[in-house]
């Protein structure tokens, strides 16, 4: 059983044209919505592939019922904390060349009250004893850059390895309070963590152990269409599959997150599903989860301490 938990869910709605030109009429091709927000992409992906799941939310208005009713169409168990304020709605839209452009929401208030109450519902499931619990995602208005360290000791407290996925000052909070047992930022984020550029394979090695050196066990680095860099123990691998064409990239590092925590033996066994899951949810239109047919693990090309002047770009 891995529990997870998102403060700031959505309602994600994907809308599929030829090509986005601003000032235009623009025709819809397709249209999606799906439950959303990355401790929830996390959840769909795991019960997907057959991983009992358990996602923590807040819900509110109407976007919380139509989340509500999303979730339990996909056989997501959940629990819903009830907020005064409605949920958001997020919108994606996905050019034919596989280009996505997201307009994504603030979110709502969440009250002191309503954030204790959530806090709350994570301690009852982690009672429960599940394998991990998640906390990913933006953090809402209301909600302090503590919260994640918050989820963190109270993970600790029952036992329970924790794997935080979120960028800027929740990121940050997170980090420097050490005792994160899995961090997953994207390229972006970890750059931006550590306030300078990424370029090589060796610059984002060294940044993932500075992040390792502040207390944390395990840093998981997605690269987009370049791969994925692990860094644990003093080692570093990294993982990259197939070209593909993307369908839309929305939600593929949360695939590769759940990927990562749903495989069980040695870490570049748990990298190349990690990576095989990412690469299969790019191929999917929205953001579908894949399932066991979508994911080929020995597309993924695996290397154990790779050369650090490796420039990302070029992988």
């Amino acid at each position: 059983m891995i529990v997870t938990v998102t403060p700031n869910p959505s309602v994600d709605r994907t809308l599929e044209v030829d090509v986005l030109a601003r000032g235009e009429v623009v025709r819809v091709q397709g249209a999606r919505m799906h439950a959303g927000g990355k401790g929830v992409n996390v959840s769909r992906a795991l019960r997907r592939n057959g991983e009992p799941t358990t996602a923590v939310l807040p819900v509110g208005g109407a976007g919380g019922g139509r989340l509500s009713m999303l979730l339990a169409e996909q056989g997501v168990a959940a629990v819903m904390v009830p907020i005064a304020a409605a949920t958001r709605d997020n919108i994606t839209i996905a050019e034919a060349d596989g280009v996505t452009t997201k307009l994504n929401l603030p979110g709502p208030e969440i009250t002191g009250d309503e954030t204790d109450a959530l806090l709350r519902a994570v301690g009852t499931e982690l009672a429960r004893c599940p394998r991990w619990l998640v906390a990913a995602g933006s953090l809402p208005a209301g909600v302090p850059d503590g919260f994640y360290p918050s989820l963190a000791r109270l993970a600790a407290e029952h036992g329970v390895p924790v794997a935080i996925d979120t960028s800027g000052a929740p990121l940050e909070a997170a980090a420097r309070a050490g005792g994160v047992d899995l961090l997953k930022p994207n390229h972006e984020e970890l750059a931006e963590l550590l306030g300078r550029e990424l370029a090589t394979l060796g610059d984002v090695a060294n940044a993932a152990r500075e992040v390792l050196s502040w207390g944390n066990s395990t840093v998981l680095v997605t690269l987009g269409r370049h791969g994925a860099l692990l860094a644990q123990d003093g080692h570093t691998w990294w993982a990259g599959g197939a070209a593909v064409i993307p369908r839309s990239t929305v939600g593929a590092g949360d695939c590769t997150l759940a990927g990562y925590l749903h495989t069980k033996g040695e870490p570049m066994e748990r990298l190349r599903c990690a990576v095989a899951w990412g690469v299969a949810a790019v191929g999917l239109p929205g953001t579908t989860v894949p399932g066991p047919v979508d994911i080929c693990p020995d597309a993924v090309e695996v290397i154990a301490d790779p050369d650090p002047a490796l420039v990302i770009k070029e992988l």
